[in-house]
């Protein structure tokens, strides 16, 4: 079946935006050019792909299965023109990097920054999301490369993966809880069992390697509080609200006097910060100066 790739392009705009004049406006053509491109499209393959209503428009489940396929061919061939348009000494170009608020913050800003002042005419676009979110992302093509936590099960043969940097979490308490805090004896996570514990909500990579650790522990705790922020679960633990996980990092402005660690008898393991990116896309010069520059810097 050849089908014109322009029909697919305007199939594209209009099943993102569901609307006939907005997908005319992103394309620069008018809207009864958008209408007729979708009924030669839906001819061709002899199906419907939209129900028309009075003001909007909505996928037909061919239509969304359509756009499936289409959507990550579409950014395809869009990381083709941007590769093709940096040139040697990246004086133009664009990277784009997924990430979540906490590994941005606590470990990607200087390698931001350097490399911004390295290529200052390159593009940063950053995509804020969790790990498996992160991964879903490379594979529809919205990313070249996700930094993600270590290990994570979401992970495919598709994707390579470099590790970043290690990451030891720790238990941290705020003043309300100091009195756990024993030079002379750590306590057991047993002994932890009962009292108020805050955590990341699931299904992040590291939500999921936390309760990992406890079940490999025989410990089974029903957080009192869920949240998707690390940072407001450090703030809720310094007014008192419970006990916490966290990356150390997250700690390491914050007085002694508002928040500690509670050192315990079970170590948590280290885990590790991955770069991850697709085996069957190649990547722009622009990306793999950036991976270099963080691999350069964890092996220093």
């Amino acid at each position: 079946m050849d089908i014109n790739f322009e029909l697919y392009k305007v199939f594209y705009y209009v099943g993102k935006s569901l609307s006939f004049s907005m997908a005319a406006q992103q394309l620069y053509i008018s809207q009864s050019a958008v209408s007729q491109s979708i009924k030669n499209l839906e001819q061709k393959l002899d199906i419907p792909l939209f129900f028309r209503h009075t003001k909007q428009v909505k996928l037909t489940q061919e239509g969304e299965l359509l756009l499936q396929h289409i959507e990550p061919a579409f950014h395809l061939i869009k990381t083709g023109e941007r590769n093709l348009q940096e040139t040697l000494s990246l004086q133009r170009g664009e990277i784009r990097v997924g990430a979540s608020d906490t590994i941005c913050r606590y470990y990607l800003l200087p390698y931001f920054q350097q490399f911004s002042e390295f290529y200052p005419h390159m593009k940063i676009q950053i995509t804020n999301r969790t790990s498996p979110e992160g991964i879903h992302l490379l594979k529809q093509g919205q990313v070249d490369v996700s930094v993600i936590h270590l290990p994570n099960p979401h992970l495919t043969s598709q994707i390579t993966v470099l590790p970043f940097r290690e990451i030891q979490d720790v238990f941290i308490v705020g003043k309300a809880f100091f009195s756990l805090i024993n030079e002379k004896r750590l306590l057991s996570l047993k002994e932890l069992e009962d009292k108020p514990f805050l955590m990341l909500e699931k299904p992040t990579a590291t939500r999921h390697f936390f309760d990992t650790f406890l079940a490999e522990q025989e410990i089974y705790i029903e957080p009192e509080i869920e949240l998707g922020s690390l940072d407001l679960l450090v703030q809720l633990c310094k007014i008192g609200l419970g006990i916490s996980i966290v990356p150390e990092e997250c700690i390491q402005d914050i007085s002694k006097e508002d928040i500690q660690i509670l050192p315990v008898q079970e170590m948590i393991p280290k885990r590790e910060l991955g770069i991850a990116y697709l085996n069957s896309i190649p990547l722009s010069r622009g990306t793999q100066e950036w991976i270099r520059l963080l691999i350069s810097s964890s092996n220093k």
